[in-house]
């Protein structure tokens, strides 16, 4: 079997999040390459939850809409799912719970047996799945003990019990004598990437889906170098940022749509002082509150825009983890080597899904920061060709490090004289050359699917798993754009040659990509 699909469902509160994340790393275990999509309502109990656990021999970057094991712990789960369930594939369910045609446990009955509580019934559907799949119970048993906190023992026995319970297996999932992969999210492989890009401090309000950097990096910040403030709000996190930047401290701040609308201002005070941070905006369906736990790519153009005057910055929107964590540490880098505001564009689907993980090999070899070299008076906003200046930090010796969210001169100081107002609007501006030229050593666009197809597909962010895979199956090209600001509009007209018809894929009612006939002359 190259592949399979199952899903998990119940209802909030079940461990259905628990249950996957298990089934996952038994399948990793045996070498299989794993994606996992996570389905919840913004509710604390109730409602309809599911996992969809993918695991190919072969790398993977979405979910599929069918699956071929469901897993239910309640009706509704059956109910809700039952239409996605392959020609030839079985329902496993807690007999106590639901009926359907399928496999019934009676995995409310073993917990009880085993004075469990309700919730390692998670554990028990598990340990049935896994005789239905075949697996040896020893690997199940591995599991168990390296991912369950509390309560090993009984967890142990009522698995075993359940997996007992199953008289043959239905499926053979056999080992496929590869080394397994770490499984990471979106927002974990972007949190690393940040560390390994230099990530010194990331102050965050936390809002669905970028929560989780916040909850990686405060849980593993001491091992990793990183300090993690949660402060009162979004604005308080952008502004406390840029307070750490100015400090000297390679600073990151995150949110979701809502949440970054109020740090906009904290978007204008970094173009205008020139201070280097990192904004991480991981979209959900809005507009306002909008459905806080699903995904949608409708903020490109916000992001783009975000902030008052003109200035420039750099917007990247990466579409698995690895591009994710290349990304983020490209963007502690960019930053502080322009001296401006850079965006990584996530969203749900990126952010909290699980990926195998591969960890990025030749990533790209930045220049270190523009520092004051002490030999001359200290001008924070110095004028020269690029318009790069040097940066200093307060603390050092005879340097008055000043900078304001007023127009000012080469020392920081206010003005409102016209020549000096030109000036530094040009200053900040040309670092646009020096931004584009530099990108060109990067990949900006990756193409994919038959480089010979006159027909192209456009995507970007998160839909790249479902693209690339439906064109390479079609016979069709794909191309994906990863940098949106400066957009590289040159790199794909080059790989245009040919096409004569276009599509653009999107996770938004309205077209935001910015391509179309009038941008690409075609």
């Amino acid at each position: 079997m190259n592949e399979i699909s199952i899903l998990i469902g119940g209802k909030a509160g079940d461990g259905v999040k628990q249950a996957g994340n298990t089934l996952s790393r038994l399948l990793n275990r045996l070498g299989y390459k794993i994606f996992f999509y996570d389905d919840y309502p913004s509710l604390i109990r109730g409602g309809h939850n599911f996992s969809i656990i993918r695991a190919s021999k072969d790398k993977i970057l979405c979910h599929e809409e069918t699956v071929d094991v469901i897993v239910a712990l309640n009706q509704e789960a059956i109910d809700k799912n039952k239409e996605r369930l392959n020609q030839g594939g079985i329902i496993v369910f807690d007999s106590n719970q639901a009926d359907a045609e399928g496999l019934g446990v009676p995995i409310s009955d073993i917990v009880k047996s085993h004075k469990g509580i309700p919730i390692m019934r998670n554990v028990a559907a598990l340990g049935a799945l896994t005789r239905v799949l075949g697996i040896p119970w020893e690997s199940f048993e591995e599991i168990i003990k390296s991912t369950v906190k509390k309560g090993v023992e009984t967890n142990l026995l009522i698995a075993k019990a359940s997996f007992d319970s199953i008289k043959e297996e239905y499926i053979k999932i056999e080992p496929t004598g590869e080394s397994p992969c770490p499984i990471l999210t979106g927002n974990e492989a972007l949190a690393l990437g940040a560390v390994r890009g230099g990530l010194d401090i990331y102050i965050a309000y936390p809002m669905t889906p970028a929560s989780s950097i916040l909850h990686f990096l405060a849980q593993h910040g001491p091992n990793l170098g990183v300090t993690t403030i949660h402060p009162e709000s979004e604005i308080g996190a952008a502004l406390m940022a840029l307070g750490s930047a100015y400090a000297g401290n390679r600073a990151m701040t995150g949110s979701s749509g809502g949440g970054f609308a109020l740090m906009t201002e904290a978007v204008s005070l970094a173009g205008q002082s020139e201070i280097p941070i990192v904004f991480v905006e991981c979209q959900r369906a809005g507009p306002s509150t909008g459905v806080p736990t699903y995904t949608m790519q409708a903020d490109l153009f916000f992001v783009l825009h975000a902030g008052h005057g003109e200035f420039p910055r750099i917007v990247v929107a990466p579409g698995d983890a690895e591009e994710v964590y290349e990304w983020a540490y490209n963007a502690l880098n960019a930053a502080w080597s322009f001296q401006v505001p850079v965006f990584i564009l996530s969203d749900k689907h990126l952010s909290e899904s699980g990926f195998s993980f591969s960890e990025p090999k030749d990533l790209f070899d930045w220049p270190a920061p523009r520092l004051w070299d002490r030999s001359s008076e200290y001008k924070r906003y110095e004028v020269n060709d690029d318009g790069i200046s040097p940066m200093a930090f307060p603390g050092q010796k005879n340097a008055v490090v000043k900078v304001t969210s007023y127009e000012h001169d080469e020392y920081g100081i206010t003005t409102e004289e016209s020549e000096a107002i030109s000036c530094m609007q040009e200053k900040r501006l040309e670092k646009s050359r020096a931004i584009r030229e530099t990108m060109k050593g990067l990949e900006c666009v990756k193409s994919y699917g038959e480089s010979d197809s006159d027909v192209c597909v456009f995507f970007w962010g998160s839909t790249k798993g479902a693209a690339v895979e439906a064109c390479q199956c079609l016979g069709l090209r794909a191309i994906q754009p990863i940098v949106m600001e400066p957009f590289p509009l040159s790199e794909i007209k080059a790989l245009l040659k040919d096409v004569k018809k276009s599509f653009v894929l999107r996770q938004t009612p309205q077209a935001n990509l910015p391509v179309s006939s009038n941008h690409m002359g075609f």
